[in-house]
């Protein structure tokens, strides 16, 4: 099995790194990501199925693992949307596929996004997970841009074990995110 550039960084770069910064007792109190979860809506799968379909294929392509569909959880009559309807796709991300996945965001996606300057470093959400928004799929070098049928967005978040924001944020730009200059 091929060692994971990412994870390797992790372990001989950042994990003591932020040991030294937060003076740690144990090295278990060393903060980590734990999992990312990519979520996809897609209204307009309740009028077209195939769209529900092509999410969910652009979604693993992405990821490298099968996408789910997500329900919805409640009815709202305004969007003609009833409980249980299949209306968005999500992929949960851990261990070498998660580190793979974050290595080719943060290298790769991100910095092709247009008028990219970085990632907001605010997105935090005080228990130290972190929130990120794309505004269109294209940014993945998987996707082809003759085969899509329409752009669409994600959100992409990052779950860790940090106590605190500012831990979080520590150990995400020791990964390498692009956050944006202050």
């Amino acid at each position: 099995m091929a060692v994971v550039r990412l994870k390797e960084i992790y372990k001989n770069e950042a994990a003591p790194a932020l040991m030294k910064r937060f003076e740690y007792k144990s090295p278990m109190q060393i903060p980590k990501l734990v999992k990312v979860v990519v979520n996809v809506g897609c209204g307009d799968a309740k009028d077209n199925p195939k769209a529900l379909e092509n999410v969910i294929s652009e979604l693993t392509m992405i990821t490298g693992q099968r996408a789910v569909p997500t329900l919805a959880k409640k009815s709202i009559a305004n969007f003609k949307v009833r409980a249980g309807m299949k209306i968005g796709a999500k992929v949960t991300l851990r261990g070498d596929r998660m580190y793979e996945f974050v290595d080719k965001l943060f290298m790769f996606a991100l910095p092709r996004a247009r008028d990219f300057k970085g990632i907001s470093a605010n997105s935090f959400d005080g228990r130290g997970n972190y929130s990120l928004g794309l505004k269109e799929q294209l940014v993945f070098p998987e996707i082809e841009f003759d085969k899509v049928d329409k752009i669409r967005g994600m959100s992409i978040v990052f779950v860790t074990t940090a106590k605190t924001d500012e831990e979080a944020r520590e150990l995400l730009r020791l990964l390498g995110a692009p956050f944006e200059k202050q």
